[in-house]
């Protein structure tokens, strides 16, 4: 199944009155201080906090009723992991969510608080893998994969539609990529939209998978990162391609542009963000050169 733009345009009717539209807004101060005109899409703001509340949606609804009685299941260290835990409490399917078992207290959590069976296993959520699937085996579950997934995928490219719908002059869209969900379904609607905008991804220095991949290299990833949410040692099967096709690069960022963009976000937009979320104003802080007078 190849993801189009019309399923992307479908999906954003679906989710209307089931996810908020967030703001797409300018931020004067950091435009000023990285000599481009900045908009930031505030998906912060959404429910759970993430974009992941779009894909986990799309994806959920789509099941039929024997599938959601069974129930789902995921496996995430976090914003995926809320995200279906939140859906399924307001759907009414039982939701088993396997993470990591050195997950942070707080993501554990809030993630239980929607009333998710969370099972800790493994070191990292590759070890996760062998659990979901016994455990889909064992009890029928369906599988909500955070990224590699054409309806997620659907889902995601949703806040790209909203962006290029706000501000349709745009010059560069960028965005951080993980597994590569995000990009996937923001590429496939920009290029129909937009198809001389510059499309540019960002991943960290520590883990550059998707980079790799595309390049046809071998993959080398690892370490501690603030951009956990991004630190995907395995591309997006069904994401890979999309991404090979339609973006135009892939720039690395280190942790200390990292740092520098978390905390010049807090104190120049008073926005919140995690790593992976501030990734982009990294991208723009590191490499300023390629995004000098731009929108």
């Amino acid at each position: 199944m190849t993801v189009t733009a019309t399923d992307i345009r479908n999906a954003a009717a679906t989710l209307e009155g089931n996810i908020i539209r967030t703001p797409f807004i300018e931020a004067p101060m950091l435009s000023r201080i990285l000599g481009c005109d900045l908009t930031l899409k505030l998906e912060n703001l959404q429910h759970t906090s993430s974009f992941k509340a779009r894909g986990a949606y799309i994806a959920m609804q789509a099941l039929d009723d024997a599938s959601r009685q069974r129930g789902v299941i995921t496996m995430s260290a976090g914003n995926h992991a809320q995200a279906v835990a939140y859906h399924a409490s307001k759907m009414g399917i039982p939701a088993t969510i396997v993470m990591p078992a050195q997950t942070p207290f707080a993501k554990v959590s809030r993630t239980r608080a929607f009333g998710a069976d969370v099972v800790l296993e493994g070191r990292n959520l590759n070890e996760c893998e062998g659990t979901v699937n016994r455990l889909i085996a064992e009890r029928g579950l369906s599988l909500i994969h955070p990224y590699d997934n054409e309806l997620v995928m659907m889902g995601q490219g949703t806040a790209g539609l909203e962006m290029l719908t706000d501000k349709p002059d745009l010059d560069i869209l960028l965005v951080p990529i993980g597994g590569g969900g995000l990009m996937g379904g923001i590429a496939t609607i920009a290029r129909d939209m937009r198809p001389d905008i510059t499309i540019i991804g960002v991943q960290t220095e520590l883990y550059p998978a998707m980079k790799l991949a595309i390049a046809g290299k071998d993959i080398v990833c690892g370490g501690e990162t603030l951009a956990e949410g991004i630190a995907v040692k395995k591309p997006g099967a069904v994401t890979q391609p999309v991404i090979g096709q339609h973006v135009d690069d892939v720039l690395l960022v280190d942790e200390q542009s990292l740092e520098w963009a978390v905390g010049t976000l807090v104190e120049q937009q008073r926005v919140v963000s995690e790593g992976a979320g501030a990734a982009g104003i990294a991208a723009i802080y590191q490499h300023r050169e390629k995004f000098a007078g731009k929108k």
